[in-house]
């Protein structure tokens, strides 16, 4: 199998249940609370989960697809410590040679279109305890600038609120904010389409950085290059603005330009509540759905570090590597929320070049709060080790570099109204290079063919 089977979520769980990636939960589990606590219990495994039996629901809830870069790396036959190249790789081919998505007359997302819309029906979960209601939290809009006709794609969080009506938050900067901004210009509402049920080709393609991602281009030639083959979609019935053909459900929506809803609180990457607040209101007008569909959604945490995470870290990397020379990898903590930590991997040809780093990190990806720049002997992906080249290498009188009152994330609480203060700490070691600051190192030896007895570990007598 090549990657034919990213387009469609039915054809990714027969992929991971045939790799032993694939938990199912047979007995009957509460959408609200229940399931993602459930889920909780195998965050950061090697296996997603699929709820086969949720309670009052004919359709089973799929959890997990993002949550372990292993078990993505696998997915997309692609070792996990490569997965931010291979994103990497995708964006800039798309960027100089972009593949339009093809628009057909029909598609799978179009077996069922509801007679009455009621999403109070959807199998959408309660996350947190104190969420303010069940969300769409993996769901894709696509929609159209209302002066170019060139579409967007975004991953937003929609909170139901009855029948027909969602809250939607809209994070500054976005081009869904821009877009919704040229509709009421206009006196209009924006249309677009909320697509339920994708895999990740799709998903790493809405939550490009702007940065990489300028308005005037369509976004899901990113997802293109992630399936091999161009993106297909099908026509929506009240607006222009398409369906992702393999979804499992697509909802054709309006987000009001003259009036707001109350939305919140809900978990968010940052691991703290998102407050209640008057938000974006939606208005579903119609419901398409699979003939036997699968509701997809995420936890909030890991699974967001993941997806979102890799998108930064491709972002970083790249323009990273255009200007500063040396630079070797980078990485999104999980620590940091996989949004706010970044850890810059150089070789160091000259003094300076690492602090050049720290300010050209902040500028790829404005969400970051903190970059340490550590040299290539350090394992960026073990914090013991990035605490250790902290503790060694780290002058705090002239390594640490504080920047205030400047533009970050709106949903990271020390960033009220999206300004806050950010850090960057220089922990290489001192260029040139000193022999105090060299690193002990083992000889390098191989266990095979050696005779070992490792016993099995009991547990102590009483």
């Amino acid at each position: 199998m090549g990657l034919e089977h990213l387009k469609d979520i039915g054809a990714i769980i027969e992929d991971l249940d045939a790799m032993g990636r694939l938990v199912r939960i047979k007995s009957e589990v509460d959408l609200n609370l229940d399931l993602a606590g459930i889920a909780a219990e195998f965050e950061r495994g090697p296996r997603a989960v699929l709820f086969e039996n949720v309670k009052g629901q004919d359709a089973p809830v799929l959890i997990g697809l993002y949550w372990s870069r292993e078990l993505l790396g696998a997915l997309m036959r692609t070792p996990e410590r490569e997965l931010p190249a291979l994103v990497s790789k995708h964006i800039q081919k798309w960027q100089v040679d972009p593949v339009a998505p093809v628009v057909l007359e029909d598609g799978p997302v179009r077996e069922v279109t509801e007679d009455d819309v009621d999403v109070t029906r959807l199998p959408v979960p309660v996350h947190a305890t104190k969420d303010g209601g069940a969300y769409f939290d993996a769901a894709m809009v696509i929609t159209k600038d209302p002066d170019t006709g060139v579409r967007n794609a975004s991953i937003q969080r929609f909170q139901i609120i009855d029948k027909d009506t969602l809250a939607v938050n809209i994070d500054s900067g976005r081009h869904l904010e821009l877009y919704l901004a040229k509709a009421r210009a206009k006196g209009e509402h924006l249309s677009f389409t909320l697509n339920v049920g994708i895999g990740p080709g799709f998903h790493f393609a809405s939550s490009a950085p702007a940065e990489a991602a300028p308005p005037e281009k369509d976004e899901l030639g990113i997802a293109s290059e992630f399936l091999g083959e161009p993106v297909e979609l099908v026509a929506s019935d009240l607006s222009d603005s398409e369906m992702v053909a393999h979804a499992m459900y697509g909802l054709e929506c309006e987000l009001l330009s003259d009036e707001d809803h109350m939305e919140g609180p809900f978990a968010e990457v940052t691991g703290c509540y998102a407050t209640l607040a008057p938000r974006g209101k939606v208005k579903v007008k119609r419901i398409h759905r699979r003939r036997n569909p699968i509701m997809q959604t995420i936890l909030p945490g890991t699974e967001v570090h993941n997806s979102v995470g890799l998108l930064g870290e491709a972002n970083v990397l790249n323009l990273l590597k255009l200007q500063v020379p040396g630079v070797k990898d980078v990485f999104f903590t999980h620590g940091g929320c996989g949004f706010y930590g970044a850890v810059v991997q150089i070789a160091q040809t000259r003094a300076g070049w690492a602090k050049q780093a720290i300010l050209a990190a902040f500028a790829a990806f404005p969400p970051l709060k903190s970059v340490t720049v550590v040299d290539d002997d350090v394992n960026i992906y073990d914090p013991t080790d990035v605490e250790w080249a902290m503790t060694t290498r780290l002058d705090p009188d002239k390594g640490i570099m504080i920047f205030r009152d400047i533009f970050g994330h709106g949903l990271n609480p020390s960033f009220p109204n999206y300004l806050g203060n950010k850090v960057g700490y220089d922990a290489t070691q001192p260029f040139p290079h000193r022999p105090e600051f060299e690193r002990a190192a083992m000889k390098k030896m191989s266990l095979d063919g050696l005779d070992i007895v490792t016993p099995d570990i009991v547990a102590p007598k009483d």
